[in-house]
């Protein structure tokens, strides 16, 4: 196949390829690029011959990018991100944008930053729209990588590993983050269980039947990492993906569960539960906000980020220094 020549290249096309890439869908890119369907559609097709590869392929209502479009985003979307904020470096007025971000987080994070978020939103960024997705991932790199999120906020505590061990060995990290809070998880259960009373040890906490919140489905936590530290264990009868199921589950069964000791408050369920403090030592649950670093320079998302900081402080009371 024929190299492409990147001099004969009309870069335009570049731009519809990250519109589309940024949307799955040739309505909604067409739509910010203020063109109409079938212009994109040919621009699209030009830069098909261009590069020898199909790039997306229709799927439902939208199209799916293949392995080589995948591959080319995150360098075409960081030069144009970059070029744009060399050309245009202005400042982002929030009155008067008409953004969208997508964030991914969890529900019990999200049901303390959420309200704070809108709250800011309607008063200072009316125009503005945010879209949340699920966290299902303690390193949502890839997503961020692939565009598919602008910000996640959770426990990533490999993911900042590793980021601290690049920096360490001199190199530059393609992520940042910046620390929201500290979580403290704490047992719960219905109030009316054998446990309820008294204090919890550990045998009784390992003895017991046990559900687990897990983004992923797998059946193991960091609650576990820590058990196993101690040569213990605890058996997971059931594993959600939620902290709101696993408190509706706790309230309607004797399963304990391990919540954010925050989430308590915000269920509206806290007569129905106890909260008990582990019987065992477990490492800082810190909450991160993590971003690509080709967002970083970008007016409009360091605003993101500074709104959720700020939704973050108003949710847990203060800034986590």
């Amino acid at each position: 196949m024929k190299a492409p020549n990147f001099r004969t290249l009309d870069l335009n096309l570049l731009r519809v390829f990250d519109q589309v890439m940024a949307e799955r869908n040739l309505t909604r890119a067409a739509r910010n690029l203020s063109m109409t369907q079938p212009a994109v559609s040919n621009a699209l097709n030009r830069l098909r011959d261009a590069l020898g590869d199909r790039l997306v392929t229709r799927s439902g209502y939208g199209v799916e990018p293949t392995a080589r479009a995948l591959a080319l985003w995150p360098s075409v979307a960081d030069a144009l991100r970059q070029l744009e904020s060399s050309i245009t470096p202005g400042q982002f007025i929030a009155a008067q944008a008409n953004s969208t971000f997508t964030l991914a987080l969890a529900d019990a994070t999200a049901a303390e930053v959420v309200p704070g978020l809108v709250e800011i939103l309607e008063r200072d960024a009316p125009g503005v729209s945010i879209r949340t997705v699920p966290l299902t991932t303690r390193d949502p790199r890839r997503l961020l990588d692939e565009g598919t999120v602008d910000l996640a906020v959770g426990f990533f505590p490999a993911v900042l590993a590793d980021l601290t061990a690049q920096a360490q060995g001199g190199g530059m990290a393609a992520f940042e983050h910046e620390r929201l809070y500290d979580g403290v998880y704490v047992c719960v259960m219905r109030k009316g269980h054998a446990l309820a009373k008294g204090t919890l040890t550990l045998d009784q906490f390992c003895a017991a039947r046990h559900m687990l919140v897990s983004f992923s489905g797998r059946p193991y936590g960091f609650i576990d990492e820590a058990l196993a530290s101690l040569g213990r264990q605890r058996r997971v009868v059931l594993t959600v993906n939620q902290f709101f199921t696993a408190g509706r589950v706790a309230e309607t069964s004797d399963l304990l569960t391990v919540l954010p000791r925050h989430f308590m408050r915000v269920t509206g369920r806290e007569e129905e539960l106890v909260a008990r403090p582990l019987p065992f030592d477990v490492p800082p649950v810190h909450v991160d906000a993590l971003w690509h670093r080709r967002q970083a320079q970008r007016p409009d998302h360091a605003w993101l980020r500074m709104a959720v900081a700020l939704a973050a402080r108003k949710g847990f009371g203060e800034a986590v220094r």
